[in-house]
């Protein structure tokens, strides 16, 4: 047996309609069992099985398969909004979704029911609601859905001098703050409804109120607080006649401005404190996700697969969701990747979703082994 025949046999015992694709150990075993030995068959076999096409493009991706944690602060609350579509739901009154609108800093939510899921109810929210409420934001996040990418809403973005930043496909925790706020709401909407659950764009707002007056752990205090400076007044304290309920109204002007002047004040600290909090908890959660996380490493020119998860949604569980190869362009922070197919064209996905694509299959060269009978034992 000469080196040249060394990649046939792999191939008999690895790739071959009789062999099944095994890893290496059984691959090997195959080869002895076929009475064929040399000395760096398990250097050879493990070479050739992990340049396998088809073994890979076989698996699936995982928690420990994805990119560093990175986290955004920003010092001022609602200069950063993000923005996404939950639905559909069961028609309710003739709406079927909710845009969701979020602070970055505060978490504070917005949130408007609609019939469809089209540029003018995005057109609405920021009309209607965030510029005439909050002001005109710094940056907007969302995904890079029809309703968000048109030339209609970026021309409004872009006249009031407004950065869009979309996320990149089949990565939603781009958006995570959004994801996170839609979760809770859909969860708060879940426990009120009625059995036939057409009444939610009706609860839509006291979930909304639920929400914005819950304790948040990253910030150690409530979105209302924070953005408020005050508790806010619950229908509770009036029925069972709380200390704010019962208590005179103050009509001296005076003493009234010096407390609403200190709680003014007050409201500076408990935003700075807000802040340390959700970056102490935001470096935990990175710390925490990124040592459970395998490390890689990408450069340019290498050739990688790419994770379709879009195929989930096709018959057929033979098929491989794994298509490529692709090559890698260009490595941009925060894990994101520009690759590019066959045809030259470029796009970005997250690194979580390519692995690298081995595409030689041949063995080593080495020095001639021949051998006419394995050893014996």
């Amino acid at each position: 047996m000469s080196e040249a025949e060394i990649p046939g046999i792999l191939h008999h015992c690895h790739g071959s309609s009789y062999a099944g694709h095994f890893v290496t150990f059984k691959t090997v075993s195959k080869v002895l069992q076929a009475g064929f030995w040399w000395p760096t068959m398990f250097r050879d076999a493990n070479r050739f099985v992990s340049r396998c096409d088809a073994c890979q493009r076989q698996g699936n991706i995982s928690k420990r398969n994805e990119m560093p944690q990175n986290f955004i602060l920003e010092v001022e609350v609602f200069d950063i909004w993000g923005i996404d579509f939950m639905g559909p739901f069961p028609s309710s009154y003739g709406n079927e979704y909710i845009l969701v609108a979020v602070d970055y800093v505060s978490k504070w939510v917005e949130a408007l029911a609609s019939p469809t899921n089209d540029s003018r109810v995005v057109i609405k929210m920021f009309k209607s609601v965030i510029f005439p409420r909050f002001g005109v934001p710094r940056v907007v996040i969302s995904d890079g859905g029809s309703h968000f990418i048109n030339k209609v809403f970026e021309n409004l973005l872009k006249q009031n001098g407004v950065t869009h930043k979309v996320a990149s496909p089949f990565h939603p925790q781009t958006s995570g703050q959004v994801e996170i706020s839609n979760r809770e709401i859909k969860g708060i909407l879940q426990k009120t409804v009625s059995i036939t659950r057409k009444d939610w764009s009706k609860k839509l707002d006291d979930a909304l109120w639920a929400y914005r007056t819950a304790y948040k752990t990253p910030l150690g205090t409530t979105h209302f607080h924070l953005v408020y400076g005050k508790s806010c007044h619950l229908l509770v304290e009036l029925e069972y006649k709380a200390a704010w309920a019962v208590k005179l109204l103050n009509f001296d002007i005076l003493p009234a401005y010096e407390r609403r002047s200190m709680q003014l004040h007050e409201l500076e600290e408990i935003r700075h404190l807000a802040y340390d909090n959700s970056r102490i908890y935001k470096e935990r959660s990175k710390a925490y996700h990124d040592k459970r996380i395998i490390p890689r490493s990408f450069a340019p020119n290498d050739q990688v697969l790419l994770f379709n998860s879009r195929l989930r949604l096709f018959p057929g569980k033979l098929k491989s969701r794994w298509s490529g190869p692709f090559t890698i362009k260009e490595i941009r922070p925060h894990g994101a990747i520009v690759l590019l197919n066959t045809k030259g064209e470029e796009f970005v996905v997250n690194g979580q979703r390519v692995k690298p694509y081995l595409a030689d299959t041949r063995v080593e060269k080495g020095e001639p082994v021949t051998f006419n009978d394995p050893p014996h034992a």
